[in-house]
């Protein structure tokens, strides 16, 4: 009954049902004003069809643009108001001039090694091309790879993600886009606790909308007894001026420099199958040493420092001690040693924002399937690719290429389920392979292609991840790691039941017809 209740009167429930109360009480005054003067009916169509021209105009996705376009023009007294409360698909003005600021000010501290570039130019060109859209694009360099491990289940991951975390004697940086109190959290509080009380810094980031329904109300107050700074991204706020659009999907675990965590994972129990809530839950995760963890340690600063909006003096989080963030790269190129081991790989971490009409995630992925000449296999919970997506992959398919998609076998959203099942048909008849995971819910998000390239991150193939959130990944080539995701894949699909032609094909003319209605408005689901 308590749970029932905490549910029902919780801070996401009430909130969602003010904004829905001020949504529908402006559509039923609108409605009257509509219907009371056929004066109105006129205007109703103007501003319906001059909003839709204003759309068409911005530099946004065209499937978003007809999404909003055609619930104007049909329900132009439920779409016109609906679109200037929610239809903001990018940040405001004073948001994307601030954190410009911060991403140009981060990008410079971010230099690129001369000397690896061109060690990877000279043994692959087609993958320096590649790993060069990230540099330029996303402000990331690349790195050799010192130390990779991947992780096929949150519990393979945990034991060792706790012992990192003990190891801690400067900071420890985690940003997490949901954390629920359970075993998992609660495990790694106590060690965070403990650390701060020995004077390691302690900084959490955690998304607001994505803990509304799994932290209590101000659980920052239980970070602060502790000695945890932290602070929530995008607080969510129950007016009609409300944003909710652009969250923090980020997944990242930081450790003194010199170690980082990012994958599909967050701080719950579902993740490490401490609960099962849809069958067995399958998620992945990357473990980095070396240089390369500079970059997840400037995306969480460059995300911290807009937050609080403070200053920061990042130099002394760089590993290099004593010598300034920008010093240490610039003064070890040309050094080119082979890392230790012998590894020959290159890593790339990487973020991806709204903050401009770059798509990076969706841009890796797609190069990824253009310069695949043996196979392509895909780890995604939701399949709602875009036109572009959808045509590489069959394209890749019909050039032999082996492609394969595992998606659930148990959904968590059973209407963004039946969307991802919409693409079934158009895939399968270009012939990618589609499978379900029997045993329960995929959440991992990794691409792997040819035994040389794979991504392991948060980026999901649907809207709202290509092209809404706040995300990151890790780019590997020929990395140890690569060939590690390759064997998960292989291994879930012993698992894993094979969708047939038949299968996919719905002759059914309402399902049909309902599906065409989920692929018009899945950019706004």
């Amino acid at each position: 009954m308590r749970h029932l209740a905490n549910k029902l009167f919780g801070n996401f429930t009430l909130g969602i049902l003010i904004i829905c109360l001020q949504f529908f009480w402006l559509v039923y005054m609108l409605y009257n004003t509509k219907a009371a003067n056929s004066a109105i009916n006129i205007v109703f169509i103007v501003v319906a069809v001059l909003l839709s021209l204003h759309i068409a105009n911005k530099e946004i996705r065209t499937a978003y643009k007809l999404s909003w376009i055609f619930l104007i023009l049909s329900l132009p007294v439920f779409g016109i108001p609906a679109f200037f409360l929610f239809g903001r698909s990018e940040l405001t003005r004073r948001t994307r001039r601030e954190m410009g600021a911060l991403a140009e000010e981060f990008a410079g501290l971010r230099v690129e090694d001369a000397a690896v570039r061109e060690a990877l130019k000279k043994e692959s060109p087609d993958a320096a091309q590649h790993s060069k859209y990230i540099t330029d694009y996303a402000k990331f360099p690349l790195y050799r790879e010192e130390a990779t491990e991947y992780f096929p289940s949150g519990e393979a991951l945990f034991p060792r993600f706790l012992e990192d975390l003990k190891s801690a004697e400067q900071f420890i940086f985690l940003e997490y886009f949901i954390m629920e109190p359970g075993e998992m959290l609660d495990a790694i509080v106590a060690i965070l606790e403990e650390k701060a009380k020995s004077g390691v810094l302690v900084r959490v980031i955690y998304d607001d909308v994505g803990c509304i329904r799994t932290l209590p109300p101000k659980y920052f107050r239980t970070f602060a007894s502790s000695g945890i700074e932290s602070v929530s991204f995008n607080p969510f706020r129950p007016f009609l001026s409300v944003i909710m659009n652009n969250r923090d999907h980020r997944k990242i675990a930081v450790v003194d420099g010199r170690i980082a965590y990012t994958g599909g994972f967050n701080l719950a129990d579902e993740y490490i199958n401490a609960t099962r809530r849809f069958g067995y839950w399958k998620d992945a995760g990357i473990r980095m040493e070396g240089a390369c963890v500079w970059s997840f340690t400037t995306m969480f600063l460059e995300m911290w420092c807009y937050i609080t909006g403070k200053g920061e003096d990042c130099g002394k989080y760089h590993p290099h001690a004593g010598r300034s963030a920008e010093a240490a790269p610039a003064e070890e190129a040309g050094e080119e040693e082979m890392p230790a081991g012998g590894s020959k790989g290159y890593i790339q971490p990487y973020g991806d924002s709204p903050m401009d009409y770059e798509y990076v995630g969706e841009n890796v992925y797609l190069n990824l399937i253009n310069r695949a000449r043996d196979y392509v296999y895909i780890f995604t919970p939701y399949l709602i690719p875009g036109s572009e997506m959808t045509t590489a992959l069959v394209n890749a398919a019909k050039s032999g290429v082996d492609v394969r998609i595992m998606v659930p076998g148990i959904p968590d959203k059973k209407m963004v389920y039946l969307l991802t099942q919409s693409y079934f048909s158009v895939l399968i008849r270009g012939g990618v392979k589609i499978y379900r995971y029997t045993p329960g819910f995929v959440h991992s998000k990794c691409f792997v292609v040819d035994d040389v390239y794979a991504v392991v991150g948060t980026i999901n193939l649907d809207y709202r991840s290509l092209c809404l959130h706040f995300e990151c990944g890790a780019f590997l080539y020929r990395a140890h790691a690569v060939l590690q995701v390759k064997e998960d894949f292989l291994a879930a699909v012993e698992e894993s039941h094979s969708v047939t032609a038949e299968e996919a094909r719905n002759r059914h003319f309402f399902i049909r017809q309902f599906y065409g209605v989920l692929k018009l408005m899945a950019p706004l689901l």
